[in-house]
């Protein structure tokens, strides 16, 4: 996370920019912040799609059965 100081000397960068060159900046932010946006949500989809899986939860499935006998280990028990 960007700390106040940083964010303060950003916007006194910003003030020195033409109108123009403001209008440019937002622009390229905001096109930012939506392609990181999209990522996201098209990231999270493709998880919820993956858990949906029939296929992927067998496979989960056989991966716990393989490593069961190691729960009886006691690591991961507080």
């Amino acid at each position: 996370m960007a700390t106040i100081e940083r964010l303060r000397g950003i916007e006194r960068e910003f003030a020195l920019l033409s109108p123009g060159e403001q209008r440019e900046m937002l622009r390229r932010l905001v096109h930012r912040v939506r392609a990181a946006e999209t990522d996201r949500e098209a990231w999270e989809a493709q998880l919820a799609g993956m858990a949906a899986d029939p296929a992927v939860q067998r496979e989960l499935g056989l991966i716990e059965e393989e490593f069961s006998v190691t729960q009886a280990d006691g690591l991961g028990r507080g």
